[in-house]
C-alpha cells in the first residue's frame, strides 16, 4: 500500500500536468486505456486465461470502482481540490464500517481508532471547507469515498477466492475504458501531440502500478491496517507539492502529515494477524 500511495501521487502529479491539455473524462479515459494495455500483453505473454468464474465480483467491483471515479471527478470540478480529496479518503472508514457490518469480524476497537486518527490527520493536511452552495458536490464527493470502499470489500472478497491481482485490474481498466470511450465519442476531444502524449502514458502506468500495489495490498493484507496506510498517498502529494509546484505546507499540515505517519506505524501494533491458511483447513 506504500508503493500504491506513492503511485497514486504520481498520478495526480500527472492529472495536475495534463490538466491544461485534456479534460477530466479525457484523462480518465486515457489513465485506464494506457494502464489496459500492459495488463492484456502480460496475461498474453504469459499465456494466462482472461476469463474468470467469478464475473459476477468483476463486475460488481469495476462498477462500483467506475462509478466511484466518476463521482470523485464531479466532485473534483465542484469543489476545491482540498475538499474534494478528503470526501474521497473517508474510502477507509467506509471500508471498516462495511467490515463490521457486513462481515463476520469482530470490531477491532484500537485499529479503528487509528483508521480515524489518521483522517484527522488527512483534514489537517488538506483543510477543506464547504460553501453554502456545494453541499451537493460534497455529498456527491462522499458517496465516492464510500463507493471506493464497496470496490475495496469486493477486491478483499475476489482476494479470498484465489483472483489474481492483475486479473481484478484488468475488468476495471478494461470497464473504464469501455465506457469512457464510449462517452467520448459524442462530446468534444482535445488532440494528442508529441508534446502531451508522455503525460498520459505515464498517468496510465502510474495509476496502473498503483492499482496492482493497492489490489494486492487488500487481496493479501490485514484489510485495516491496509486502508490506514493508504493515507500516505496524501503524505506523498504533500512532498511532491512542495517539489513541482512549490505548496508548502502551513505548520497544521506538517501535524498532519506527522498524525498520518503514526497512524500508519500504531495500525501495525494493533492489526490481528491473518490465520494461515493451512491452519484455517485443519481447524
Amino acid at each position: 500500500m506504500l508503493v500504491a500511495g506513492f503511485s497514486f501521487a504520481v498520478m495526480g502529479l500527472f492529472v495536475k500536468l495534463g490538466a491544461p491539455y485534456f479534460s477530466p473524462a479525457e484523462l480518465v479515459f486515457y489513465r485506464s486505456f494506457f494502464g489496459l494495455l500492459p495488463i492484456v500483453l502480460f496475461a498474453l505473454r504469459q499465456r494466462q486465461p482472461l476469463t474468470s468464474v467469478h464475473w459476477r465480483l468483476h463486475l460488481f467491483r469495476s462498477v462500483s470502482g467506475l462509478i466511484s471515479l466518476w463521482l470523485y471527478f464531479y466532485a473534483l470540478t465542484q469543489l476545491p481540490l482540498a475538499t474534494a480529496v478528503t470526501l474521497n479518503y473517508t474510502s477507509p472508514l467506509f471500508l471498516a464500517f462495511l467490515i463490521t457490518v457486513l462481515s463476520r469480524e469482530k470490531m477491532n476497537g484500537p485499529l479503528m481508532a487509528t483508521l480515524m486518527f489518521g483522517f484527522v490527520g488527512i483534514v489537517l493536511v488538506l483543510r477543506p471547507h464547504l460553501g453554502p452552495n456545494e453541499w451537493f458536490a460534497g455529498l456527491m464527493g462522499l458517496l465516492s469515498g464510500f463507493g471506493a470502499g464497496v470496490a475495496y470489500m469486493n477486491v478483499r472478497a475476489m482476494g479470498e477466492l484465489g483472483e489474481p491481482e492483475w486479473r481484478i485490474v484488468l475488468y476495471f481498466t478494461a470497464l473504464s475504458t469501455l465506457v469512457l470511450g464510449l462517452y467520448l465519442l459524442f462530446t468534444p476531444r482535445h488532440p494528442v501531440t508529441l508534446s502531451n502524449i508522455g503525460i498520459l502514458v505515464a498517468l496510465g502506468l502510474a495509476a496502473t502500478v498503483g492499482q496492482l500495489s493497492m489490489t494486492r495490498a487488500y487481496r493479501t493484507g490485514a484489510t485495516l491496517l491496509v486502508a490506514n496506510f493508504a493515507y500516505s498517498a496524501i503524505v506523498y502529494s504533500s512532498l511532491l507539492g512542495i517539489l513541482f509546484f512549490g505548496e508548502w505546507l502551513p505548520w497544521t499540515g506538517w501535524l498532519g502529515v506527522a498524525i498520518v505517519i503514526l497512524a500508519g506505524i500504531a495500525a501495525s501494533r494493533f492489526v490481528r494477524r491473518p490465520v494461515p491458511l493451512s491452519e484455517t483447513e485443519a481447524s
